[in-house]
């Protein structure tokens, strides 16, 4: 009978041990079972259901174009949305801040912000008009603006295309007329690392198309 009971007790106890290794694991377990559902249900499941998948993906992709489009035609800006990569412009405006941007409203002024490219460079600068050179207000294409990094020492003849001193209203992408503080860092961490883009747009374009609703 004590052997009987020692067994019995020893019997409890292991039972007791697998319960806590399975509470413990069992987080990590169940994010590996929903995964390896989610594939399963992927590629068992029907046509149709694979295709309304798809199709939702499509349309939110397709959305997101439309925006885009409509805040162009809006704006007449080629990028209506920009994000401050630099701290040229700081205090006033710090890296990862959010720019709208306006084109419709005329030629740009001195003390404006605006956007503008630099022929041979990828990436639009953000600065603010120092000085504007025109022969009279009505000829914009004879405007010549020069800019000029608030945080900057000096102006951007140096940042210029070689042989370029001055902007013309052509290189302005837009005018800066709204800014959301701290909401372009995701866009900075994606532009610093793109392994981090690559994996966000995978990992959403996963959800969306092993999604049941």
């Amino acid at each position: 009978r004590a052997r009987a009971m020692s067994r019995t007790r020893e019997t409890t106890r292991g039972r007791a041990n697998a319960r806590d290794v399975a509470t413990t694991r069992s987080p990590v377990r169940r994010a590996r079972d929903a995964v390896v559902d989610a594939i399963v249900s992927l590629s068992h499941g029907t046509g149709r259901q694979t295709a309304l998948q798809w199709l939702s993906l499509a349309l939110i992709v397709a959305s997101a174009l439309m925006v885009w489009k409509s805040l162009m035609l809006f704006t007449q800006s080629e990028s209506p949305v920009v994000v401050v990569l630099s701290g040229s412009m700081e205090p006033g405006l710090r890296r990862g801040d959010l720019l709208l941007l306006d084109n419709s409203r005329g030629p740009s002024e001195i003390g404006d912000v605006v956007v503008f490219n630099i022929r041979g460079r990828d990436v639009p600068i953000v600065h603010r008009i120092l000085h504007v050179h025109a022969n009279s207000p009505a000829d914009v294409g004879s405007r010549l603006m020069l800019t000029k990094g608030d945080n900057n020492f000096a102006d951007d003849g140096a940042l210029y295309a070689p042989g370029q001193r001055w902007l013309r209203q052509d290189d302005v992408v837009g005018r800066a007329v709204v800014f959301l503080p701290h909401v372009g860092r995701l866009t900075i961490l994606m532009n610093d690392y793109p392994w981090f883009k690559y994996g966000l747009i995978s990992i959403l374009g996963f959800f969306v198309v092993t999604g049941k609703d």
